[in-house]
């Protein structure tokens, strides 16, 4: 019997991770359209502050308790996930939101190489082989089969890549110590103080309403943000981060889908091939080999 709850928690798991990761795809184009009117930690500030603002009003009914490792873990976990935020959203300034996505993707590659050596455990051959395939089709996306143009948003969303990838490790770790509601709430918060400060030192006001916008906080504080997180940090009690982060690489699948039908964005077969080079090089990285 308890064979059979581990199991169902785990596809369960499976399950809401890819509903989760089916919210970030689609949002790609919402955030891209977003920044484009708006300040991008003005946005930010607004999207994660809303967020945790509507997790804090939970808290009368839920009565979580929350002690000072949690608050710190949380605080931890905030910056990390800040900076692949920031460095994600700025990212859609300068590129595609088909190549941001397929980037950020690469964090499935760096999960088990970043693992490996915050604890020194060796790195499978079939790691470097999928980094190394997901790198050819890196080139084949952003150079388009011509020059090398890696810009400055590839560049934004490479750098985006290497922080989900450490935020996705150590969410695994704290999730299984730490209350899950306020290991959430906490990091959505420090997201949304840190965009409120920069957004303030570059002389944009973020607590001002911006109607343009409305849509894309709704979509992105209730689904994006709120519904997401708390599955992403719940469910990664029951799998391993290298096997979330094979998840999270469907996220550029659903982005480039959304954006080829919603805003016509297209990446071109030379494009096409190197974006599925990547998600090969990502399968090849988590694929269990049997051994005789």
């Amino acid at each position: 019997m308890m064979f059979q709850n581990t199991k169902l928690k785990t596809e369960g798991a499976y399950i809401l991770l890819i509903l989760t990761t089916f919210f970030w795809g689609i949002t790609f184009v919402v955030v891209k359209d977003a920044v484009n009117q708006v300040d991008v930690f003005v946005f930010l500030a607004q999207r994660f502050i809303a967020a945790s603002f509507i997790l804090l009003l939970l808290w009368p009914f839920l009565k979580r308790r929350v002690d000072w490792k949690t608050l710190l873990r949380g605080s931890v976990l905030g910056v990390m996930l800040f900076g692949g935020f920031a460095l994600q959203t700025l990212a859609l300034l300068y590129t595609s939101a088909s190549n941001t996505a397929f980037l950020t993707g690469l964090n499935v590659i760096f999960v088990p190489l970043l693992y490996a050596v915050i604890f020194r455990k060796a790195i499978a051959a079939k790691s470097l082989a999928g980094a190394a395939l997901a790198f050819i089709g890196l080139y084949l996306l952003c150079a388009s089969g011509t020059s090398w143009s890696f810009n400055k948003g590839d560049l934004l969303g490479f750098a985006c890549s290497i922080c989900i990838a450490i935020h996705i490790i150590y969410t695994g770790k704290y999730a299984r110590e730490c209350d899950i509601y306020w290991l959430t709430t906490i990091q959505l918060g420090v997201i949304g103080l840190m965009s409120l400060l920069i957004a303030y030192v570059t002389g944009h006001d973020a607590l001002a309403w911006y109607p343009e916008i409305r849509n894309a906080l709704i979509i992105c504080v209730l689904f994006a943000t709120i519904f997401a997180f708390l599955v992403q940090t719940g469910m990664q009690q029951f799998i391993s981060p290298s096997s979330t982060a094979l998840i999270f690489c469907l996220e550029p699948v659903f982005a480039a889908i959304c954006a080829y039908f919603l805003i016509d964005e297209n990446i071109g077969i030379t494009g096409l091939i190197g974006a599925v080079l990547i998600l090969l090089g990502m399968i090849l990285s988590e694929i269990k080999l049997k051994r005789r």
